[in-house]
C-alpha cells in the first residue's frame, strides 16, 4: 500500500515541476520576443545600403534611355562616354551599350565602341553633357534691312 499511496504525490510532483518548467520556459519566450522586437527597431533605425546602378538603371530615367547623355563610372576620374547605341535584354535591366568614348572632356575618337562593364554598379550620368548642348547658342544670321 505504501507504493500506491506514494504514486500520487509523485504524480503531483512530476506535473507541478513539469508547470514550472512550461512558466520558465514561457517567460524565455516572451524575453526573446521583446529581444528580437529591439533588434528589428535598432535595424529599422540604421540606414540602408543603397544598390549602385548599373547603367541600364541609371538610363532609364533619362529620355530616350539616355542616349545623347555622357555617362561614366563612380571609380572613373576622366573617362566618359557619350551614349549612341543601347541593346536591351528581355528583362529591361541588362543589356549591351555603344558611345563615343571621352578623356578629360575630349573625345578620343568619332568611332562608337562597345561599352564594357555596363552591367556592373556604379554608374552616373554627367548633367553637364545634355544641358550644353541644348543651351548653346545658335549661330544667328545679322538681319539685313
Amino acid at each position: 500500500m505504501n507504493c500506491s499511496s506514494s504514486y500520487p504525490t509523485a504524480t503531483r510532483a512530476a506535473s507541478r515541476s513539469i508547470g514550472l518548467f512550461q512558466r520558465a520556459l514561457g517567460g524565455l519566450k516572451a524575453s526573446a520576443s521583446r529581444a528580437l522586437n529591439t533588434v528589428s527597431e535598432v535595424e529599422a533605425s540604421k540606414p540602408k545600403r543603397r544598390k549602385k546602378k548599373n547603367l541600364f538603371d541609371v538610363a532609364h530615367f533619362l529620355p530616350n534611355w539616355g542616349i545623347g547623355y555622357k555617362m561614366c563610372k563612380s571609380s572613373w576620374r576622366d573617362l566618359s562616354y557619350e551614349i549612341t547605341k543601347i541593346n536591351l535584354y528581355k528583362d529591361g535591366r541588362h543589356g549591351k551599350a555603344w558611345g563615343v568614348r571621352y578623356k578629360a572632356g575630349l573625345p578620343v575618337s568619332d568611332v562608337p565602341v562597345k561599352i564594357s562593364g555596363v552591367n556592373k554598379g556604379g554608374w552616373k550620368y554627367l548633367k553637364d553633357s545634355k544641358k550644353k548642348e541644348e543651351n548653346s547658342p545658335e549661330a544667328k544670321q545679322p538681319i539685313q534691312s
